[in-house]
């Protein structure tokens, strides 16, 4: 994943669990992250389809975790922003006749599948909390 995604999805649920009884503003989190809040809506309404976080409009609006911080897992942000393998992309047009090309997206499907199993296993045993403790 060559994007910020992930890592603006854990800052915004690591506010969000510094804080657990507060509704956080988009624009506040977009300071602390330094971004536009439009994009802090955005993964915060990806966050939300995931289940872990809620939020409500109005004045009085804002946005909390779903569930305690300890019941989070970072692989659960992790699909929910995920959208490439670990790995990268595949090139979708390789030549067919070269011994290579015909058979590399299928190799590469095993080892995508192998890494992106690897990952998801190593970030399931880190909770959001512990990952917030850190910053106390």
């Amino acid at each position: 994943m060559n994007n910020t995604r992930f890592a603006t999805a854990i800052h915004i649920m690591t506010l969000l669990a510094g804080s657990p009884h507060d509704w956080l503003t988009s624009e506040w989190m977009a300071g602390s992250i330094n971004i536009n809040p439009v994009i802090v809506r955005k993964e915060l309404s990806v966050l939300r389809e995931a289940g872990l976080i809620i939020s409500r409009q109005g004045k009085e609006g804002g946005s909390r975790l779903a569930r305690n911080a300890g019941d989070i897992t970072i692989s659960e942000i992790y699909a929910a922003v995920k959208n490439t393998e670990v790995l990268g992309k595949k090139n979708l047009n390789p030549n067919p006749v070269c011994p290579v090309g015909k058979d590399i997206n299928s190799h590469l499907n095993d080892l995508f599948t192998e890494t992106d199993k690897l990952v998801a296993e190593f970030l399931g045993n880190k909770t959001l909390q512990a990952f917030t403790d850190q910053f106390k």
